[in-house]
């Protein structure tokens, strides 16, 4: 490996050092083929489980703070600024402050349920993290379903939000499980056609496909500029995930207003905080999730010859859409319930049939012109 593949890719360059240093070791001392690539994948997928699992909670430690300071400059405050430069150690202070808090469970709550609940809600935050690419070659696993992946474990969360709703023996929880069962269900078929509309665009459902069919026009060859239909796909897309997530203006679950603290009401310290650390993971997953499908995910000029700056790229994107759902925090009312309803059934799934509609259309008549064309020239 020579120096400048090193500058240019250094992750995916140390990540290959070590594999090959490991497995280099193995045959050296006598062990068999099979074993050494059973042992390597076990090492090497230890090694990325274990980067996410330390990255993961720091980055969603910092988005509050950057949520907060946003929403502060917003409504002409301050934000966080007593702990650190810039309030910088805030995030650290409220870490403590879960680990320390006392876990109270009140009597009568369904235990196991209780328990379990904010477990279920993380786990698949976390495992959706492994087929996102960060950058050229930089994701845990190069899935060829990846969206179909990324849509199943999204599911997955319903379960959880509505065992919190369902164990814990309060009847403003209970609703706001209810509630949140209802909305994440309803946004979900909209998101979904939002996806499908890209999937037609680029002929695959693989996260890796998607960007590389991004790679035209130096870099910038994304499907956001596909005028009409990738602006439209991305609008609902980004609403729709923004629905399902339950961030404002579609936090209804758990509206304080109405509902205490919706289905989490009587979770507190760390169990409140693993609900918290989901709901700013799954907003950067959706970012990164738009960011990949609309905004070339790292694609970008000069990607080629240095790949480094894909992660650049990557990350950039995504903070930028992070930005626009706080941005949505900070200055959109909250929905009614009915309103929330009727949006996404009435206004979004039919806007994006149409638009599936609209893009087949469009792409079987573009295909067979250039039949046509073909034919001509022979």
């Amino acid at each position: 490996m020579d120096i400048w593949s090193f500058i240019t890719n250094p992750f995916v360059s140390i990540y290959e050092l070590i594999r090959g240093g490991l497995s280099g070791l193995l045959t050296s001392v006598g062990v068999p083929d099979e074993i050494v690539r059973l042992i390597v994948f076990l090492v090497m997928g230890g090694i990325v489980v274990t980067v996410l699992l330390i990255v993961a909670p720091v980055m969603m430690m910092y988005m509050t703070w950057l949520e907060r300071k946003l929403v502060a400059r917003m409504q002409d405050r301050i934000g966080p600024n007593r702990a650190g430069p810039f309030g910088l150690l805030v995030p650290i202070a409220d870490m403590i402050k879960f680990l320390t808090k006392e876990d109270i469970v009140p009597e009568g709550v369904d235990g196991p349920v209780h328990f379990l609940a904010p477990i279920v809600v993380v786990i698949p935050v976390i495992l959706s993290f492994a087929v996102i690419q960060f950058g050229v070659g930089m994701g845990a696993v190069d899935l060829n379903l990846a969206l179909l992946y990324l849509m199943a474990m999204g599911s997955v969360a319903t379960i959880g939000v509505f065992m919190a709703g369902f164990g814990s023996h309060n009847k403003f929880a209970l609703i706001g499980g209810m509630r949140a069962a209802a909305q994440i269900i309803s946004y979900e078929i909209p998101q979904i056609l939002a996806v499908a509309v890209i999937v037609l665009l680029a002929g695959s459902i693989s996260l890796t496909g998607i960007i590389k069919a991004q790679s035209g026009l130096f870099g910038l060859g994304w499907f956001i500029f596909y005028l009409p239909v990738g602006p439209i796909a991305f609008f609902i897309f980004l609403l729709a995930a923004t629905a399902e997530i339950n961030r404002v203006p579609f936090d209804l679950p758990e509206a304080e207003s109405e509902l205490v603290a919706g289905y989490h009401t009587e979770y507190s310290g760390m169990k409140f905080g693993l609900f918290y650390l989901a709901e700013f993971l799954n907003t950067f997953l959706i970012s990164a999730v738009g960011a990949s499908l609309f905004f070339g995910g790292w694609q970008g000029p000069f990607v080629q010859q240095v790949p480094v700056l894909g992660i650049v790229y990557f990350f950039a994107k995504t903070i930028v859409l992070i930005g626009v759902q706080l941005w949505f925090r900070g200055t959109l009312p909250r929905l009614r319930v009915d309103q929330l309803m009727n949006f996404g059934w009435k206004r979004l799934v039919p806007a994006t049939l149409a638009l599936i509609l609209f893009t087949a259309s469009f792409l079987w008549a573009y295909r067979l012109f250039n039949q046509f064309l073909t034919g001509l020239g022979g």
